[in-house]
This record gives structure tokens, sequence and C-alpha cells, in this order.
């Protein structure tokens, strides 16, 4: 092959992945400004196919599913332009001191990844992601990036969107969702592989009735300080993905052939219940009740 066909082939190469992996998403992205999100990067690579997704526009969507989500995902959503600067650099400093492994991905970013990337870490993809997640902010409001984030976001294993998850868990329409059925989807939202909406464990109620009490729900407003309950020891899942990532402790030896087996750890007392203590568990939804909710941005 002569030089000038070679440098022929390597050229038309360039353009071909010049368009593939930014032409392409560019121009999905603008056409995302006004049609709908039929399938996403992460629908197609879901292990559990078929998925189950309806897509409904945000006029179909109850105000408190857009509530549990911000309160549970991006407190600073409305206020950030695409990236939670504090939140990524206290995710640092944990990580780096040992502490349970987190990120600090804002909605943005997980649009930005669950429309176009693929899971898993490294930091190619979180480049990647980053220069999405700018476009998606430049180009879409805010309301528009809540929209599609609620209408491809993982609930359950091949569970995406809050049409599906609402339908699937509580046999209605996302429209009718209350509090409490929003707060409980977006509880598990970290590790929806995992965790589940329709039997959840103590700390997805935990955090169900975290969420609500930061979304102004729950019968009285949140604390001052109301810390994000902790997830079991094993189950933080890193932010790189869907998949499950549990914490970097590392894992007890395997006992050698014939050793006797050490003696099982002693169960973990309670403290004894505090009446005066903020209600932990998840509320039984109370159709007297009014919300409280904090004003959203017009």
């Amino acid at each position: 092959m002569s030089r000038s066909r070679r440098r022929s082939v390597v050229g038309r190469l360039l353009l071909a992945l010049l368009g593939l992996f930014v032409v392409l998403p560019l121009t999905l992205i603008l056409l995302g400004r006004w049609v709908p999100v039929a399938v996403t990067s992460y629908m197609l690579q879901s292990p559990t196919q078929p998925v189950q997704h309806d897509w409904v526009p945000s006029e179909q969507i109850a105000e408190v599913a857009r509530r549990a989500v911000v309160a549970a995902e991006d407190q600073k959503f409305w206020d950030h332009r695409g990236f939670d600067v504090e939140a990524m650099q206290q995710a640092y400093e944990r990580n780096r001191r040992g502490g349970r492994v987190r990120g600090g991905s804002t909605i943005s970013q997980q649009t930005a990844k669950n429309l176009f990337l693929w899971p898993g870490g490294g930091y190619v993809r979180k480049g990647i992601e980053a220069g999405l997640t700018i476009v998606i902010e430049t180009l879409w409001s805010k309301e528009r990036i809540l929209e599609v984030y609620l209408n491809s976001a993982e609930f359950g294993p091949g569970i995406y969107g809050v049409e599906a998850a609402a339908r699937r868990y509580f046999d209605k329409p996302a429209s009718q969702l209350s509090a409490f059925e929003a707060a409980r989807l977006a509880a598990v939202l970290p590790n929806p592989r995992k965790w589940k909406v329709s039997a959840p464990g103590r700390y997805v109620q935990a955090r169900a009735a975290w969420i609500q009490r930061q979304m102004g729900y729950a019968g009285r407003p949140a604390p001052i300080e109301d810390a994000e309950p902790a997830p079991p020891p094993g189950e933080e899942m890193r932010d790189d993905g869907d998949e499950p990532r549990w914490s970097s402790e590392p894992a007890p030896p395997t006992p050698e052939p014939g050793a006797e087996a050490p003696p099982p750890a002693p169960a973990a007392e309670l403290p004894p219940a505090d009446p005066a203590a903020p209600v932990t568990q998840a509320l039984p939804e109370d159709p007297a009740a009014e919300p409280v909710p904090a004003p959203m941005p017009q």
C-alpha cells in the first residue's frame, strides 16, 4: 500500500471516529431538547432483557417524584452548572481517607452517563461524561434534564424510567405517585439492582424516610442537621456505573484447609429507642396529612 493511500485510510478512520464520538452525540443531544428519548445506552446494555420503559412528559410525572430524586441525588441541582464541586471534593477526601467509597455525580452527569456511556469507571469514561455534561447543560434547560433523567434512570433490574417503575411497583401511573412512593423509588437509585422497592430492607426504609424529610414531607420539617443514612457495610456502590462495586475494605482471609473456623462475631446490640429522636423508618402514608413542600424553581 502506498504512503498516500495509507494516509487516506487513516484520515477516513479518524473522520469516522470523530463522527461516532463527537458528531453523533452532539446531534442526539440537540434532538433531545424536543424529541422523547426512547432508548439509552444503559438500556441496550442491561443484563435484563427486554427492559420495561415508557416515556412520559413531565406533565405526567407527579411533582413529588421530581422533588424526591433531587432530594436524594443532587440537592444543588437547580443551582450548579452540571458539577457539584464541593460534593466532588468531599467524595475525594472521603475515599482518600479510606471511608465508605462514594462519588459526587450530579443528576446532569448521571443523565449523560445513562444516555451515552457504559458501566464501569476509569478516567476515560469520566472525561467523556464531563464533556457530555457540559453540552447537555448548555443546550437543555434544567427542567428538560430532570425530565430525561426521570425517564432514563434505572429503578430495578430492567426497569427504566419513573413511569415503568410506578406501574411495576405501585400499579399506578407516575402522575399519581404519592410522596411516600416517590421517596421509596428514589431511595434505591444508587444501587437499583440490589436494593428493592417492593421488599425494602431497613436501610432503604431509613433512606426513604430521610428523603421524605428532605422533601418537606413526613409530618415535620427536616432537622437542620439530618445526615443521610449510611448503607450497610459493603453495600456502598462506587460512582462508576450501575454494577455494584462494593466498598474497598479487604475481604476476610480464607482459612487454611483443616483449620478451625473462627467463632462468629457477636451480634451488635442496638441502643434503646429514644422517643424524642427523629423517625428513621419509612412512615406509613397519611392521606389526611398536608404536605409542606419547599418552593421549586419556575
